[in-house]
């Protein structure tokens, strides 16, 4: 993750949790969640304030969260008690099990990392898989050139070739742009199958 974007969401972590609590729920986003993820152990990768992995606790899922802010983490383990959240980074996420995991979550992480990380980040998110696991990968869609907002979060143009490349060999069950009934932002969402 870049570092000024991890100090961006550190510095200002509750004003992001009221915000991201205050939109509109994801429901796209959670009714490609029920077609695709199977039931077992899923992470949510870059789980911000952990509105998700509550989601997906709720649903059914064994899910924990892990996030690289640790700003976001505390108002995350407030806010869901119920849900386990721990410190990790992309694109290495270090002390994550490998292939452990059914369903990996990894909603609008990917254009916070530097172009050059993400070749790296698609290794690690598929490896976490276990044989037959799913993978949902989400990006706010940039053109052109990278960009930072005036709070310093990086939005970097993510090569979708070059990320799906990475995963090596998986099956496709769902690649398109849509804007995001959250947020309202062009956001490009692809799920995979090992």
């Amino acid at each position: 993750m870049d570092d000024q974007t991890v100090s961006a969401y550190d510095e200002a972590s509750a004003r992001y949790a009221r915000e991201w609590n205050g939109q509109p729920p994801p429901d796209d986003m959670y009714a490609l969640l029920r077609g695709h993820f199977r039931p077992g152990p899923t992470i949510d990768v870059g789980c911000g304030a952990g509105r998700d992995a509550a989601w997906l606790r709720a649903h059914g899922f064994e899910a924990v969260g892990v996030d690289a802010s640790e700003g976001l983490l505390a108002q995350a383990r407030l806010a869901h008690p119920e849900v386990p959240f721990a410190a990790a980074r992309l694109p290495e996420l270090a002390g994550i099990a490998r292939g452990a995991w059914e369903n990996v979550l990894c909603e609008t992480v990917l254009m916070h990392l530097d172009p050059a990380a993400l070749p790296a980040a698609a290794r690690t998110l598929r490896a976490l898989l276990r044989p037959g696991g799913t993978l949902y990968a989400s990006w706010r869609v940039t053109r052109g050139e990278s960009v930072r907002d005036p709070q310093g979060r990086l939005y970097a143009v993510v090569d979708r070739e070059a990320f799906l490349t990475n995963l090596g060999t998986v099956t496709v069950l769902f690649d398109r742009e849509d804007l995001s009934a959250s947020s309202a932002k062009p956001v490009h969402r692809l799920i995979v199958r090992a």
